[in-house]
């Protein structure tokens, strides 16, 4: 049986079915709507798929427009929108049984040198191997992995480490401060192609983000008191990276109001070199 990461490579690769037409798997999953950062992940691998030189993805912006169901296929729709001497765009509308569920734009920049460098160091940089697996944690809280989070386990592409330790009652709730961060990696090897690391991690970027505007207001584990999901995503990649190696993704969140919370991310190598800038807003709906 394939591991995790081996899925997700195959989730990614997706089915030609015309020139800028391409066809996604939805996995028949328990969850409530197909997770978000498949489809930010599956649109963008359509997007590269219509690039023809090597230029990487230097941005992507997208919005979430309808829940998506499991099980049932997605396909992705490419509009050539430029294609210049430094610069390509493509846009991109997922649609499933009839309906646009989701949109995304994303732009790939031929690499150049720069006239300068500079960047914000991350708060903090500890060693993820000294850190306990999530699994592992809830598993030393509990007594034992519920049955719900041990299929989920298994079935976790990526090894999450939070920083800090989870908190799982109202009384651990801290007095502001909306801040997260957790090392992670992609369980096995992903190969070799950068379009599917930049896929895989754009996968990723949309697992914890959410959680930092959370953290004043409720423990991230426990019963939850509002039912939340992502409306918007907005990406942009800096350098080179593996998303099969540890990074770092710090996460904090600047306001929360009207019913939505802004949370924003930079995702960091092991030598603390920024690679990639996060942005997300998510809609907060009491239960």
């Amino acid at each position: 049986m394939a591991n995790p990461a081996e899925r997700l490579v195959d989730l990614l690769d997706l089915e030609r079915i015309e020139v800028n037409i391409f066809r996604g798997r939805s996995p028949q999953e328990s969850l409530q709507r197909v997770f978000g950062g498949q489809v930010a992940g599956q649109a963008l691998v359509a997007a590269g798929r219509t690039v023809d030189d090597e230029r990487p993805v230097h941005s992507l912006h997208a919005y979430f427009l309808r829940p998506g169901r499991p099980g049932v296929p997605i396909v992705y729709q490419v509009e050539r929108v430029r294609d210049g001497r430094s610069f390509t765009t493509r846009r991109v509308t997922a649609v499933q049984e009839g309906r646009t569920i989701f949109n995304l734009t994303a732009s790939f920049h031929l690499p150049e040198e720069g006239a300068f460098e500079h960047q914000l160091p991350p708060r903090h940089l500890t060693d993820p191997e000294s850190l306990p697996k999530l699994a592992d944690e809830i598993r030393d809280h509990l007594g034992v992995l519920p049955e719900a989070l041990e299929r989920m386990a298994r079935r976790q592409p990526f090894d999450i480490r939070y920083v800090d330790r989870l908190r799982w009652t109202k009384a651990e709730v801290t007095d502001g401060d909306p801040r997260s961060a957790v090392w992670m990696r992609a369980v096995g090897p992903l190969g070799d192609d950068p379009l599917v690391h930049t896929c895989a991690l754009t996968y990723a970027s949309d697992m914890t983000l959410l959680d930092a505007v959370r953290i004043p207001v409720e423990p991230l584990w426990g019963p939850r008191g509002f039912d939340m999901a992502s409306l918007d995503h907005a990406m942009w990649f800096h350098r080179p990276f593996r998303a099969d190696e540890w990074f770092l993704y710090d996460q904090e969140s600047p306001i929360a109001t009207g019913g939505r919370g802004l949370a924003r991310g930079r995702i960091y190598d092991r030598e603390g070199r920024l690679l990639v800038s996060v942005v997300q807003e998510g809609l907060f709906r009491k239960l």
